[in-house]
């Protein structure tokens, strides 16, 4: 009976994920100070290894320039959006765009949407999976280090295709693993475990089935490429980062939530990956909706 109630009052994926990021949100503010909640994209001689934000912006910048958004008037959806660091730069830049984020974390929608304080950019408390917006609305999709908490699910990937204009985009930038876990030697089945517990990331997605999955569901000329090289310089920053960010609540005399523990832990472990990189990557994916 005891065993019984303890499966029942364990949390699901999902529920992991809100808890993590309601409350360890506000810490992605020591991370960046224009909370992009994700890593960077180094770029030599354009990117500095010094300025972290000049790396996560980058990131950004790699995704809309994909979604070719330079100069044209294009409503495009934020999938997993945070806190809309990501929206935020992408109004900014590009003055003729507007942004739908989606996100299921209530902190999320109204601390990001006084963040952005923008009509062009609005986050909404909607899941990504299930969006229930009109079929072809959007002229451009993209996640950013969103959809490694559903596995890149098939689900996911379906809902992005559906609320796609025909002739647009659909990018994302990610970590996947290269193979199962099963196939995984001892360290990498360390690091896949700490990488779950820490940032629910469980079904972290395998890019050979994503991949297999887009072109099954109608994507075309679906593009993946490992950027691991451009997204280490900022993954090194994790180890000072963290520093800097437990100094500062012992200084301060705040306690350390569990969550914002779990997420410490979560960017040790994405270190490691480094380690391992027969099993696991950080992709680049992009596609189109033809029809």
């Amino acid at each position: 009976m005891i065993e019984v109630l303890k499966r029942e009052k364990k949390c699901t994926n999902e529920e992991e994920m809100i808890k993590l990021y309601n409350e360890a949100t506000k810490d992605y503010s020591f991370w960046s100070k224009d909370l992009n909640m994700h890593f960077g994209y180094y770029i030599p001689f354009k990117t500095s290894l010094l300025k972290r934000d000049s790396m996560l912006n980058q990131m950004n910048e790699q995704l809309f320039s994909l979604l070719e958004v330079a100069n044209k008037e294009k409503h495009i959806i934020d999938l997993g959006c945070g806190i809309g660091g990501t929206m935020k730069y992408g109004i900014n830049n590009h003055k003729k765009l507007r942004i739908t984020g989606c996100t299921i974390v209530p902190f999320q929608v109204k601390y990001g949407n006084n963040f952005i304080n923008n009509d062009q950019a609005k986050i909404e408390n909607i899941d990504y999976k299930h969006t229930q917006f009109s079929d072809n609305k959007f002229d451009g999709a993209m996640a950013i280090e969103s959809f490694c908490h559903s596995g890149c699910s098939k689900e996911a990937l379906e809902e992005a295709y559906r609320v796609l204009k025909p002739n647009s985009k659909f990018v994302m930038a990610d970590a996947f693993v290269k193979r199962d876990y099963k196939e995984m030697n001892i360290f990498s089945k360390k690091v896949h475990r700490g990488l779950s517990k820490c940032w629910s990331l469980e079904r972290l997605g395998n890019i050979n089935r994503v991949k297999e999955d887009m072109e099954n569901i109608g994507f075309k000329n679906v593009k993946v490429k490992n950027i691991w090289y451009r997204v280490a310089p900022s993954v090194l920053h994790v180890p000072f980062a963290i520093s800097g960010f437990i100094l500062r609540k012992i200084i301060n005399n705040e306690e350390l939530k569990e969550e914002s523990i779990h997420n410490m832990k979560g960017s040790f472990y994405a270190l490691l990956t480094s380690l391992c990189m027969q099993d696991f990557g950080y992709y680049i994916v992009s596609a189109e909706k033809n029809k």
